[in-house]
Parts: C-alpha cells; sequence; structure tokens
C-alpha cells in the first residue's frame, strides 16, 4: 500500500470520528461505561482468585507427626520415603525441640508461660512440602502407609474448598468478561453503522470508480479502532481511580494484613491498560468488519 493511500486511509478515519462526532461521543461512552463495568468484574476477579492463591499457598504443605521414641535411624528412613512419594516437592524436619521454641515465638508476650512446661508435649515432626495443592490427597494417600507415623495435619477441607472456589471465580469471571465484550461489540457495531448509513452513497460511488473493498473499508476499521481505544483509556482512568481509592481504604480500615491479600495498584493499573488496550483496539476493528459486510455488497 502507498504512503499516499496510508495516510489517506488514517486521515478519513479520524475525520469521519470528528464529523460524527455526536454518534462517536455516545459510542466512546457506552463503551467506556461497559468497560468501567468490567473492569470492576475483572477487580474483583483477580483479586479474589489472588486470595484463594495466596491462601493455597499456606496451605501447600502436610505436617506429619511421629511416635514418641523413634530412633534417628527410622526418622531418617521416614524422610527418605516421603521424599520419594510423586507430588512431594521438599521435606522439612522439626524436632519437638524446635516445634516447641517456634510455639513460644508465636505466641509472643505469653510465650514465657510455656518455658514452665515440665515436659515437652510435642513430636517429632516433618513438615512437606507439595508441588501443587492439587495433588495433596495423593501424597495423604501414599504417607498413611508409612510405619512410624502417628498423625497427619493437613487441611483436607480447606483444600477442596479452595480448589472449589478458584475454578468457580474463573468460570463465571470468563463467562461475564466474554459477555460484556459481546456488548461493547454491539456497540461499536450500531454505532458504525449509523456512519455508513450517512455514507451509503459514497461508498456507492467509491464501489462504481473501481475502489477496493479494503480501501473503503480501512477507514471505518481505523474509527472503530479511534473510538475503543478511547473508550479504553477513559474506564482505565475512572478504574484505576476507583481501586487506588478502594485499596488505601482496605489499608487503613483493615491494616496492611489485609492488603497483601489485594493486588497492588501499580500491578493492577498495568493488567487492566494492556487488557482494556487490546480490548478496546480489538472489538473497535471486530465491530467495524461486521457492520461493513453488507455495504459494500453493491
Amino acid at each position: 500500500m502507498k504512503i499516499k493511500s496510508l495516510r489517506y486511509i488514517v486521515n478519513q478515519g479520524f475525520t469521519s470520528v470528528w464529523k460524527n462526532r455526536t454518534m462517536s461521543l455516545a459510542s466512546v461512552a457506552s463503551v467506556t461505561a461497559t468497560l468501567v463495568v468490567l473492569g470492576l468484574i475483572i477487580i474483583l476477579v483477580l483479586n479474589i482468585n489472588n486470595m484463594a492463591k495466596l491462601a493455597q499457598v499456606q496451605f501447600e504443605t502436610i505436617q506429619v507427626f511421629l511416635k514418641d521414641e523413634l530412633p534417628l535411624e527410622d526418622i531418617s528412613d521416614i524422610g527418605k520415603q516421603i521424599d520419594d512419594i510423586d507430588g512431594v516437592k521438599s521435606t522439612m524436619y522439626e524436632s519437638k525441640e524446635k516445634a516447641l521454641q517456634n510455639l513460644i515465638n508465636r505466641w509472643g508476650e505469653q510465650g514465657h508461660l510455656l518455658e514452665y512446661l515440665e515436659e515437652n508435649p510435642l513430636p517429632n515432626s516433618y513438615i512437606i512440602y507439595l508441588d501443587s495443592i492439587e495433588g495433596a490427597h495423593g501424597v495423604v494417600y501414599e504417607l498413611e502407609k508409612i510405619a512410624g507415623i502417628d498423625d497427619i495435619k493437613y487441611y483436607k477441607e480447606i483444600v477442596d474448598v479452595l480448589i472449589r472456589i478458584a475454578s468457580f471465580i474463573r468460570n463465571i469471571g470468563l463467562a461475564l468478561i466474554l459477555a460484556l465484550i459481546v456488548i461493547t461489540i454491539f456497540i461499536i457495531v450500531n454505532t458504525i453503522k449509523i456512519t455508513l448509513n450517512a455514507r451509503r452513497q459514497e461508498i456507492t460511488i467509491m464501489k462504481h470508480v473501481g475502489a477496493t473493498d479494503w480501501f473503503i473499508r480501512c477507514p471505518l476499521i481505523i474509527e472503530g479502532i479511534v473510538l475503543g481505544l478511547i473508550g479504553a483509556l477513559l474506564s482505565v482512568a475512572i478504574v484505576h481511580y476507583g481501586y487506588y481509592h478502594f485499596y488505601n481504604m482496605m489499608l487503613t480500615r483493615f491494616t496492611v494484613m489485609f492488603s497483601i491479600y489485594m493486588i497492588s495498584v501499580e500491578e493492577m493499573l498495568s493488567r487492566i491498560l494492556i487488557m482494556f488496550t487490546i480490548i478496546g483496539a480489538g472489538v473497535g476493528a471486530l465491530g467495524s468488519i461486521l457492520a461493513i459486510r453488507r455495504y459494500l455488497r453493491v
């Protein structure tokens, strides 16, 4: 394509946006509103998914307590058997003395109360780190076969719930996102159709004088992309502003401990900026292509 023709196509695309500024403004407002709703859903989905993942990491460990008075050789042999189980990433041995010291540290100011115990009631144990939480059930099944293990600390119900929550959120979020993308495409299609109705005679003349379909189509695709991008950038600004204040509110009211489960403002901005730019440009181009098809059958 010649540079002159490319310049003409781009100019026509932007000119069309300005000529039909009333409808363009309505289209941008509709796209912005739709993407803001989409942004709220994405923020909710990403944060809940992030919370579920962080919670899963905390439960991606299994602790096995060993029977009292096991000799060191047996303890070492149990550790080797655990390491050989599929799904086990690594193991860490925790002696009963170390376990008591960790408990004292966790109790903080009240920890000194434990120092007066006549006998350490805690058992020796192995802390098992898993490759993934999905493989936890299989690992527990194999652990139950090992002699010398007295008890297995495993958050089975919590693990099952977390897996179901993560799967449910992904599925529902994806369905809502796809539905809103379809709505955005519908808005773009109808806006471009209004432009095409006003230019029906011009398109017919261009076709009769030998203009190719793509020569006619490209300015309208540019118009759709411009409308989509403007709507996307406006929605990014609105969503970012809202999330910034929401994040700070959560930080103030629920302390830093809660905010660690939330995606940071900077990371969320980078995610929605990339996502909305692609969605805005994509649905704008696709909407234009869908809208113009029947107008080119001259």
